[in-house]
């Protein structure tokens, strides 16, 4: 296949190049030059803005975005509306809102132009694993898009899960899911640490990689991480979360559906940045308060 990249962050990047090495010609635009240079000397085709990016294209045209949910895709488009033409195609395989989606196709149907939302999970480790993508359209236009897809997965690592938003609906649970098995992990490996025995925490997690029903990919890396750093001292506990895990919780409620699980490794997330939080010195305040307990005062 042709196809225009637009973003060629970490995500963006690693795709282009491996849709480059399964033979396929990407024509790569990203505002910035430095992502733009890396892209040039990993094989992507030049493009000097979104406009260039699809010039370079022969109709049907193929342009996957990579960006920033929100305003930057909607922008883009807007853009893609007077760039392209009927029979082109449009996919957004970023952490955009899945109700975004709807809207997206509807904008671009009006002028013929057919859309995707494919959500992408694989992180860093995507150009060599391959990347798990969630396609939400049609059938027609899946199939039209299937020899990147291929190529972008490992085996078995595509489908279509149903129309426009359903895969950045998947995509955003996917993400839910991690954050609770994150959570699990943390918990489990600090509960470890503070066990009356002296236990490498490293060895443990090589254990249960081995056989163990708790063993995975995300535990591998705990792995690799603790193999590093042991004690991980040259990291801080804050903890960034992208948007997705909020929105999950979020739909939940809209839903009716309960996720206990997810939503507390959510605002586990946000304690994390928290240091000395006003809702522990009202707690601290009121065991003193009824209970005469001791307090710590600060300086």
């Amino acid at each position: 296949m042709r196809l225009a990249m637009i973003g060629l962050g970490r995500m963006g990047l690693n795709m282009s190049v491996r849709l480059i090495r399964g033979g396929h010609q990407v024509f790569g635009f990203d505002p910035s030059p430095a992502a733009r240079s890396r892209a040039t000397r990993s094989g992507v085709r030049k493009s000097s803005s979104l406009a260039d990016a699809v010039r370079q294209l022969q109709a049907p045209r193929v342009v996957w975005l990579m960006i920033p949910a929100g305003k930057p895709v909607w922008n883009a488009v807007n853009a893609l509306t007077e760039l392209l033409s009927p029979g082109d195609l449009v996919v957004d395989g970023g952490n955009s809102r899945y109700k975004d989606a709807p809207r997206h196709s509807q904008a671009l149907n009006r002028h013929g132009i057919a859309f995707m939302d494919v959500g992408v999970s694989g992180g860093i480790w995507g150009l060599k694993e391959g990347f798990c993508l969630m396609a939400g359209g049609s059938a027609k236009d899946f199939r039209r898009l299937a020899p990147a897809l291929k190529t972008l997965a490992p085996k078995g690592g595509y489908a279509l899960v149903g129309p426009a938003g359903a895969g950045h609906f998947t995509k955003m649970v996917h993400n839910g899911v991690e954050y609770a098995l994150m959570q699990g992990y943390a918990e489990g490996l600090a509960l470890l640490r503070g066990s009356p025995f002296r236990l490498d925490l490293h060895d443990v997690c090589r254990l249960w990689n081995r056989g163990s029903v708790v063993r995975s990919w995300l535990l591998e890396l705990t792995e690799a991480a603790l193999r590093k750093d042991p004690e991980l001292k040259s990291l801080r506990g804050w903890v960034a979360d992208s948007g997705e895990g909020r929105w999950t919780v979020l739909d939940a409620v809209e839903l009716g559906v309960p996720v206990p699980t997810i939503t507390l490794s959510l605002y586990e997330r946000f304690r994390s940045r928290m240091r000395d939080s006003f809702q522990d010195k009202v707690l601290a305040a009121l065991r003193q308060e009824f209970g005469g307990h001791a307090v710590r005062r600060t300086k």
